[in-house]
């Protein structure tokens, strides 16, 4: 059978800061204003621009990995991308041919595996004439890449405009709107990246200034027409998602490994503090027919009756730690859930409060959930980042020992205690040049956590 895929774009950007979040936003608000069904994805590790993306168009932003995630997740995602839309519009990590430590893994890689058109964001920040040459660059540095067209950014007048504009004629490529500079619509930062969605203020009035700003652009007008993938892509018979037989290029993917679930009535936390969910997991366990709970343990309500396990995302629990110190009764019942054999699960900072105390900035010592045997700390922070390759060193509902599994780290915290050292590892786990890093998180019981974030199975 086949099915019909909307068109897709990927939106990337010679390199980070070139302003393609916010054209990404305003893009994504203004074909949702014109009543489209606009669906969005990022592309590598991040769980902050999603949350804006669904913000912006009003669904989930799923997450295309090329690194961490297998071929046949990556053709699952891109099936998932285009149910129910007119369009869909990704989202590139760093610069278009910026990839994992190894080299591989590239926004340009990806866009090539999955046979995309790719817009070019550019930050024509003092320069004119040059931009020709920048953007030479891109278009022919790989020729097997589909390079549809052009978006100058942060452009200081029309006549700035018009120079970009001349200079690019003789490239033959559509620039599809100049975008005059507009730092009122910059969005505040913190240490891991933008700042959360939920904790934006005003972000309603921002999205919806960001679609004024594209839109008197001309920018949505001008992307539709582009030519984009082709309109009929083959599917497996009785697939539940349409998950391609194959990626564009005729590239087998192999099966689909799916993330077992931590039980069959599984507690997420998902509130200010735990938000770095990424759907294909939570969609995982639903699948293997385990129902899903949302519970934020901010409110200090006890786990639902009924639950068998408890996962806890990561998030900012350092900026929670007051509240959190003071959930007796949701700690309460998490150790009892724990005692009952209900497997608990945390990741970065869920795996934080899953420790015994949470040591601040100020170095302020917080009381956590005490269910490991360690601590960790921010008065010193170290910046630990980048993809792992993991196995695990122990038995857990996500598979036996020496599973392995694909996943990130990206944290400012470490750990304290001597307790840590004696504890049994969770993971063995290297980086994406394959340097051995050792061992990874912690183990104690029923209880199992790290600071790496999951992202696929390995099968």
């Amino acid at each position: 059978m086949t099915t019909r895929t909307p068109p897709a774009f990927i939106l990337a950007a010679p390199s980070s800061h070139s302003g393609k979040t916010s054209v990404t936003l305003g893009l994504l608000r203004a074909l949702r204003r014109q009543g489209l069904r606009v669906a969005a994805a990022k592309i590598g590790p991040d769980y902050i621009d999603p949350a804006f993306h669904q913000a912006a168009c009003g669904r989930a932003s799923l997450t295309l990995d090329p690194w961490a995630m297998t071929p046949a997740r990556l053709a699952d995602q891109r099936a998932h991308l285009g149910q129910a839309s007119d369009l869909v519009l990704i989202e590139s990590a760093m610069g278009l041919f910026d990839g994992a430590a190894d080299g591989s893994a590239s926004t340009a890689s990806l866009a090539k595996a999955l046979d995309l058109p790719v817009v070019l964001v550019a930050d024509t920040s003092g320069m004119a004439g040059s931009i020709a040459a920048l953007v030479h660059g891109f278009a022919s540095f790989d020729p097997a890449l589909r390079l549809a067209g052009v978006i100058l950014n942060k452009v200081a007048s029309p006549r700035h405009a018009d120079l970009l504009t001349e200079a690019l004629v003789p490239l033959g490529l559509p620039v599809l709107a100049a975008l005059p500079r507009q730092s009122d619509l910059e969005l505040p930062s913190r240490h891991l990246g933008l700042v959360q969605a939920g904790d934006t203020p005003h972000l309603e009035a921002k999205l919806e200034s960001l679609a004024d700003w594209v839109e008197l652009a001309g920018c949505c007008e001008a992307l539709l027409p582009l030519p984009h993938t082709p309109a009929q892509t083959a599917t497996s018979p009785g697939s539940p998602t349409g998950t391609p037989t194959g990626t564009p290029t005729g590239t087998p993917t192999g099966p689909l490994h799916r993330l077992p679930p931590l039980g069959q009535h599984i507690a997420v936390a998902k509130d200010a503090a735990f938000s770095f969910i990424y759907p294909h997991i939570v969609e995982d366990w639903r699948a293997a027919g385990a129902s899903i709970r949302f519970v934020s343990p901010l409110s200090n309500a006890p786990l639902p009756s009924g639950v068998d396990a408890l996962y806890l995302p990561g998030g900012y629990p350092e900026l929670h730690a007051g509240t959190l110190s003071q959930a007796t009764r949701f700690w309460a019942s998490a150790h009892q859930l724990a005692a009952q054999g209900g497997w608990i699960y945390g990741e970065c900072g869920g795996y934080m409060a899953l420790g015994q105390r949470l040591i601040d900035a100020q170095g302020q010592a917080w009381p956590m959930a005490g269910l490991l045997d360690m601590a960790t700390r921010f008065d010193a922070p170290q910046r630990h980042l980048g993809y792992r390759a993991m196995q695990l060193a122990a038995a857990t509902p996500f598979g036996p020992v020496g599973a392995a599994f694909r996943g990130h780290e990206f944290h400012y915290s470490r750990q304290d205690g001597e307790a840590q050292a004696q504890a049994q590892a969770l993971w063995s786990a290297s980086d994406a040049r394959g340097q051995d890093l050792g061992a990874a998180g912690q183990i104690k019981g029923r209880v199992f956590g790290s600071y790496l974030h999951l992202v696929d199975s390995q099968g």
